[in-house]
């Protein structure tokens, strides 16, 4: 991967579009990650850095970001989101995999459902209709919450701040959710499962060789969440 330095949303929405994909956080790829492309100084400081860049990226459009790769956030562009969602699905939309008998787990299954009546939802929010807030709450809403945005059955739309008596913004971003049907309309439900999810793994993968070719297919392929063996394009039916 070329030698990028990050210093603005607008560096970072251009590198998303590039490459396709962009992990948050370094990662088993060398290179293949905002935190290695965004120097020192623009992290944990009072300037802009890529904490407040996440939601001006979203807003400009084109990106999807979630925890998508191995339970940790990241960027997929607007063009390879279908390719990436039927891949991780299996092809399966939440529904069919209920119908089919699929393993769904009942906590999974309920703050989906929340998300669909919301549509968007911030994540303080859903987690109090959930009963996933206050000491009295039930656990485990963010590991519940990751594994549905790595099957990108959730993603997250924006990050909203909470303001003081002053009326600036505090804190930590707040998480806004939604599922990628909500957010990218009838395109995506139209064209997501047009392709075997073999099919768009190996387009994804192609892509990111030839953006990353001094990185090992097996990494790619396991950032892509790719359990199988990888195949030649020669050996692929």
């Amino acid at each position: 991967m070329k030698n990028v330095e990050l210093r603005s949303a607008e560096d970072l929405h251009a590198l998303v579009q590039e490459l396709g994909f962009l992990p948050f956080f370094v990662n088993d790829v060398k290179g293949f990650s905002i935190e290695e492309h965004t120097p020192v100084e623009l992290w944990f400081t009072s300037e802009e850095g890529p904490w407040e860049w996440k939601g001006q990226v979203l807003r400009m459009g084109n990106c999807v970001y979630g925890k998508f790769f191995n339970g940790k956030a990241g960027f997929v562009s607007r063009k390879w989101f279908n390719d990436f969602a039927n891949f991780r699905r299996d092809g399966y939309d939440f529904d069919s995999r209920i119908d089919d008998g699929l393993k769904v787990e009942m906590a999974d299954q309920n703050i989906y459902e929340e998300l669909l009546k919301q549509k968007s939802v911030i994540s303080k929010l859903i987690r109090q209709r959930t009963g996933y807030w206050g000491k009295e709450g039930k656990s485990g809403f963010d590991a519940i919450m990751t594994r549905l945005q790595m099957q990108t059955y959730a993603i997250t739309c924006d990050f909203e701040y909470e303001t003081g008596k002053n009326g600036k913004p505090y804190g930590w971003g707040l998480a806004r959710y939604t599922t990628p049907e909500a957010y990218l309309g009838r395109s995506f439900i139209n064209n997501v499962y047009k392709r075997t999810p073999e099919e768009s793994f190996y387009r994804m993968f192609d892509h990111l060789k030839k953006m990353l070719p001094e990185a090992e297919g097996i990494r790619i392929g396991k950032l892509l969440g790719y359990k199988g063996k990888i195949l030649e394009k020669k050996k692929r039916k």
